[in-house]
């Protein structure tokens, strides 16, 4: 598994063994890139101590440390700066999150997905590496820096001193809540993660479960989770796609699954949901998403999330909910909750540096720590949401009178 996630995350070196000075080429690729990201604070070092920036105190400063780092970084800016600072090639001295916040300020909304570009389709095999190459990496490096439950979605703060501990459990009360579950009632869920929201279902609201995963590593936790506490006669852990879901049920959850489904697969996903609702069933979708379509960050889809993609809530609705009449009940925006949540998931991350550097190698601890970094950045500055929709059939009168409350 280590050498196999060392490969997928490989970043080609430069045969450069001596560096000559910089020429006025390499000064204006320099400047090309500055200019990009102005008027944010930065100041740009090449490898021979050429220097180019803001003419106020910079927020950090930014070292290029061979040529082709330079240009595959003008080329290509999106996919090849978090290439090049992985490998150590670009470093940043200064505040990682500070930076990254000025960047995206001063670049504004990403550019919509042109129309020429479809978002490729996510079969079940290919939903099923995608799943492989980000979860099923090792138990023991999620536990090193998610909560104890082991939840890698959004939590949900009371208030914002709260612990991740406190904030993870409140979320899932929160989702619960939602769906006005009732003892005895039956629970889909597609995307279970490692279990515990299902298991807190169980536990504490008196439903059986039936979750859907096709992440093998999870599943297998999950199963001994649910053996350990009491509760594998009501919770029914299954590896499989959510496209396999059978049966009817009186609630159909979603914890960060969608941004793994895949725009093509929307009205594949919204039959699933038609023919498992009962005609008195509700829904509830969380997951993160846009306020203008666009595809996902390119360096993000090929070292971390391949497949991936965060839909605006007019292609949930139009693609999911609607070909089946489904009423939209609540839709509520946990955004800065998002990244609060990773503000606690870099923190411990960092806490756990060097036992990940064992685990793999600085190039994983530098991938994942600008992947965390940059995602807090992104519900920061409102590049990316985090939406939780509730739903019910249309016909349904069986809706609650009043919003539930945090």
């Amino acid at each position: 598994m280590k050498s196999e996630r060392l490969r997928a995350l490989s970043v080609p070196r430069s045969s450069e063994l001596t560096l000559r000075g910089s020429t006025r080429l390499d000064h204006w690729a320099v400047g090309r890139i500055q200019q990009a990201v102005a008027p944010a604070p930065l100041r740009f070092v090449l490898w021979d101590g050429y220097a180019i920036g803001t003419g106020e105190a910079p927020i950090a400063t930014i070292t290029v440390k061979n040529r082709t780092a330079l240009y595959k970084w003008l080329w290509h800016p999106e996919l090849n700066f978090g290439d090049g600072y992985m490998s150590g090639a670009v470093d940043v001295h200064g505040d990682l999150v500070e930076m990254l916040e000025a960047v995206y300020r001063a670049m504004g909304d990403s550019a919509p997905r042109p129309w020429w570009l479809p978002e490729p389709a996510n079969t079940p095999n290919a939903s099923r590496e995608n799943v492989h190459h980000h979860y099923d990496i090792g138990n023991e490096f999620y536990r090193l820096w998610l909560d104890e439950r082991m939840l890698y979605t959004c939590a949900y703060f009371p208030t914002p001193d709260a612990p991740l501990e406190a904030a993870q459990i409140a979320k899932m009360d929160l989702v619960c809540r939602k769906l006005r579950l009732q003892p005895g009632e039956r629970v889909v869920e597609a995307g279970c993660g490692w279990g515990s929201l299902a298991l807190f279902m169980a536990r504490h609201y008196g439903v059986t479960v039936r979750a859907f995963n096709v992440s093998a590593e999870q599943i297998a936790y999950a199963r001994r989770k649910a053996s350990e506490q009491g509760l594998a006669d009501r919770v029914d852990f299954v590896e499989d796609d959510y496209r396999q879901v059978r049966g009817t049920y009186d609630a159909f959850v979603s914890v960060g699954m969608l941004e793994h489904v895949g725009a093509p697969d929307y009205p594949t996903l919204g039959g699933v949901i038609d023919r498992a609702l009962t005609d008195s069933g509700r829904g509830l979708l969380h997951f993160i998403g846009r306020n203008q379509s666009a595809p996902l960050n390119a360096w993000i889809r090929k070292r971390i999330f391949p497949g991936a993609y965060a839909p605006t809530l007019r292609e949930v609705f139009e693609h999911v909910l609607e070909p089946h009449d489904l009423s939209v009940l609540d839709v509520e925006n946990l955004r800065l909750h998002y990244a609060k949540t990773l503000v606690h998931w870099r923190s411990r991350f960092k806490d756990a540096s060097r036992e990940v550097a064992a685990m793999f190698d600085t190039t994983f601890v530098r991938a994942w720590d600008l992947y965390l970094a940059g995602s807090e950045v992104a519900f920061t500055t409102g590049s990316m949401q985090l939406f939780q929709v509730v739903f019910a059939r249309g016909g349904s009168n069986g809706v609650p009178w009043t919003r539930v409350s945090g």
